[in-house]
């Protein structure tokens, strides 16, 4: 994998959502795997997703250094949950972070 190709621009890319060296460093520790992710396929459609749910930068940035594992689900499965979470009134930085990891059966049985 070449630094120049691939490293720099998913640095590049982390850096332009507001975050700094530290929270880069943060997310990048927590799932290396965001160096092999496609930032036109993956990163950037989830990012306008989370813009189209009305997520400000400071707050998609907070959400990609604190849980870079957004990056790891599908598409689907993140809308339907944000909707849930919506349909509750609870749609929130914690909250997306709270549910996203739970296993399908956990999370009907919590939120039915």
């Amino acid at each position: 994998c070449s630094i120049e190709h691939n490293l720099n621009p998913k640095v590049r890319w982390l850096k332009d959502l507001g975050m700094d060296d530290s929270q880069v460093a943060k997310a990048i520790a927590s799932l290396p795997q965001l160096f092999s992710y496609s930032i036109d396929k993956n990163l950037n459609p989830k990012l306008q997703m989370l813009r189209e749910w009305d997520f400000a930068d400071s707050q998609i940035s907070r959400i990609v250094s604190s849980f870079p594992q957004i990056f790891c689900y599908n598409p689907k499965r993140l809308a339907h949950r944000k909707s849930v979470l919506e349909e509750r009134g609870s749609l929130t930085e914690k909250s997306l972070r709270n549910v996203m990891p739970l296993t399908d059966a956990k999370f009907l049985a919590r939120f039915g």
